[in-house]
């Protein structure tokens, strides 16, 4: 893609982009199937019995503490479950976890560009900061605002509002870019301009109901989508 493709209604809502504030899982890293593992392991072990992948997936995006009370009424259960998920989860992390392909051009691309950025993750900040040294992302964020940096959470537009004001610039002048509905409702309503990618967690007909701005099949495609051709 490049500027003159652009549609003129995305160029008019792109104008005012000076930031951009990305999810983490799903979105820069690939751990999808990590993510799942982690699912199965523990409701295997805690509740004796499987669940479909659609059942277990469906709130990634928004803490695990909460999407753990999704599978049990009781709290020691589901304190149970949030053990077991954990535990597996970051034994297998670092052999399990991918960076997407094309991660790295775009985010060196932004970068040269003279664009703050930053993350903004329903994950813990111990695993998320985990997941970016070990792809080497750390210089290329302003901010990483984690679970553990805010009482409120995906969907709620709060993390993407403090970010933006952790960036010192206001939301309505940021993107976010992410692959759940969760991160879409989020960005909207923090009137951010939303970027929904079909690479992670939610099929496009489930990332159309939440009403991006924009739908992006190739992360390569991010620089020229939000700010045209790069000069030179």
């Amino acid at each position: 893609m490049n500027y003159d493709s652009r549609p003129e209604a995305v160029i008019a809502k792109t104008a005012g982009v000076t930031a951009v504030l990305f999810d983490l899982d799903g979105t820069l890293i690939d751990t999808v199937g990590h993510i799942l593992a982690s699912f199965q392991h523990a409701t295997e072990v805690v509740l004796g019995r499987a669940l479909s992948d659609d059942v277990l997936m469906r709130n990634v995006g928004i803490p695990l503490k909460e999407q753990m009370c999704e599978f049990t009424d009781d709290d020691v259960v589901a304190a149970d479950l949030l053990r077991e998920y954990r535990a597996f989860n970051h034994a297998c992390h670092d052999e399990m976890a991918k960076l997407y392909p094309g991660t790295l051009n775009v985010l060196k691309d932004l970068h040269g560009r003279g664009i703050p950025m930053g993350i903004v993750t329903s994950k813990g900040t111990p695993m998320a900061r985990r997941g970016i040294e070990l792809f080497g992302l750390e210089g290329y964020f302003d901010v990483v605002v984690t679970a553990d940096d805010v009482t409120r959470y995906k969907p709620d537009p709060y993390p993407v509002q403090h970010a933006a004001s952790l960036l010192g610039v206001p939301a309505t002048q940021c993107a976010y870019v992410g692959d759940s509905p969760h991160d879409i409702d989020a960005g909207r309503a923090a009137g951010a301009f939303t970027v929904a990618v079909t690479w992670g967690v939610s099929d496009t007909p489930r990332l159309k109901a939440a009403k991006p701005d924009f739908i992006l099949d190739d992360i390569e495609e991010l620089p020229a989508l939000l700010f045209g051709r790069k000069a030179g």
